[in-house]
């Protein structure tokens, strides 16, 4: 167990790591291309790892090498002094090997979901290879029938466990372009169907209930896929070749979250958040805590790589209850857990809904974080899409278990920072899924 007790204020100044979305979505766009492709700052984490060592398994040219610099392009925040605290990341190097070159192969996707769901459209439609996806013991339950049965109707084929778990077993075939409407918004299944697209005879339409991330549009478009939008749907033309020369990934909104969330929760903490990735389909946290009350500015915001990136700056702040649901599940959804945890130390009563998938994730995360944040003294009532908290001010501390988790595992020990007695956490170790470094960087924030 690793014990996270209350602290003083937080001060620092930050680049959490890189984007875990746009790191796998690169690697795996880089391997369907022609010719090289320089990903600078990606994200060196157990999941994305899966994904360069997946990349390599089909053929493409991996090489890698350390980074741990970055450029700041807006001044230094006044207050917080000159030393930015940068998490380590990866320059990599992907040689391509074209949209219908990949290689027979099994692959160890780890505990990487994303790789588990994307990588399947991109092989699923070259015809005469055989691939095998497997994980650990977390994959094997992560359900891959949602993918599967858009990818049967474009002509795939693809057996699995129980015709809806891994291992997912595909054999290429020729694909057909559909017209296809996700019961759940989903930027995996989405982003999915567009890479069998580019392989598909005719136009394939992906039509959202609600707007999610749409980091895969954009990469495809820079690529040179014939790519758009055209109301509730994205719509793609089959392609004969990608080509894509160079990528800087922003730093991750989802791992900037924690300690967003900590320094709004710690009185007297003053926090500035370096180069984060504010794709606006990824900023509902912000929005829903600004409507609680949060205090979060952007104090530069230039665009790279297609993506806006800013510095946040946030202070502690009092915090309200607020109504979570509808179009903003969808660009906040890895962040909701959070949600639910400054929801205990606001005033009033946050109801969190149409969140259901959050069952779907690493863990049930409507189970295992009202049961988390019950031990710790909060009040919370599960639903079946999701959560009622009763704002109490505060909570008292006590353990975690992190089931692993890694969004569990750092959302406790941001709740030992502000809690009344510490919180223990077991199964910290998750963390390193998307985040090897958090606890040092949390700890750097707490010793200044």
């Amino acid at each position: 167990m690793t014990r996270f007790d209350p602290s003083g204020p937080l001060r620092g100044w930050l680049r959490p790591p890189s984007d875990k979305s746009i790191s796998h979505r690169a690697a795996l766009i880089a391997a369907m291309g022609e010719g090289e492709t320089e990903i600078t700052a990606y994200l060196d984490a157990a999941d994305t790892r899966s994904t360069l060592a997946a990349v390599a398994a089909l053929g493409a040219r991996v090489e890698t090498a350390p980074q741990v610099s970055w450029t700041t392009v807006g001044p230094v925040p006044q207050g917080l002094g000159n030393d930015l605290r940068v998490a380590p990341s990866l320059g990599v190097r992907i040689q391509g090997v074209g949209l219908r070159g990949a290689g027979p192969a099994t692959i160890d996707v780890g505990n990487a979901g994303t790789l588990l769901r994307l990588l399947p459209g991109w092989l699923a439609g070259q015809e005469g290879g055989r691939w095998t996806l497997d994980g650990d013991d977390s994959i094997r339950r992560r359900p891959v029938d949602r993918i599967a049965v858009p990818l049967r109707e474009m002509g795939a084929h693809l057996s699995c466990r129980e015709d809806r778990l891994p291992p997912l077993e595909i054999e290429g075939a020729p694909l057909r372009g559909v017209t296809y409407e996700l019961p759940i918004a989903s930027a995996q299944v989405k982003s999915c169907l567009l890479f069998a697209g580019l392989l598909a005879e005719g136009e394939t339409r992906v039509v959202e209930p609600l707007p999610s991330r749409d980091h895969t549009e954009r990469m495809l478009a820079a690529a040179g896929a014939s790519i758009r939008r055209d109301g509730d749907a994205v719509v793609l033309q089959p392609a004969e070749r990608l080509e894509w020369s160079s990528i800087l990934v922003p730093a991750d909104i989802s791992s900037a979250a924690f300690f967003v969330v900590a320094a709004l929760l710690v009185g007297g903490s003053d926090v500035a958040l370096e180069g984060i990735g504010v794709n606006p389909t990824r900023t509902g946290l912000l929005t829903i805590l600004e409507r609680m009350g949060a205090e979060i500015a952007r104090e530069w915001e230039p665009e790279e790589s297609g993506e806006p990136i800013t510095r946040l700056r946030i202070r502690s702040a009092p915090l309200r209850g607020t109504e979570v649901g509808g179009a903003e599940i969808p660009l906040a959804i890895d962040e909701l857990p959070l949600v639910a945890l400054a929801a205990c130390f606001a005033e009033g009563t946050t109801t969190i809904r149409d969140a259901e998938e959050l069952r779907r994730k690493e863990s049930d995360r409507i189970e295992t974080v009202t049961a988390a944040l019950r031990g710790l003294g909060g009040n919370v009532e599960p639903t079946e899409d999701g959560m009622v908290i009763e704002g109490s001010g505060g909570l008292r501390g006590g353990t975690i278990d992190s089931h692993g988790d890694h969004r569990i595992a750092m959302l406790g020990a941001v709740a030992g920072l502000a809690s009344r007695e510490g919180v223990e956490v077991v199964g910290m170790d998750a963390a390193a899924v998307s985040y090897p470094g958090f606890e040092a960087d949390l700890a750097s924030l707490i010793a200044r």
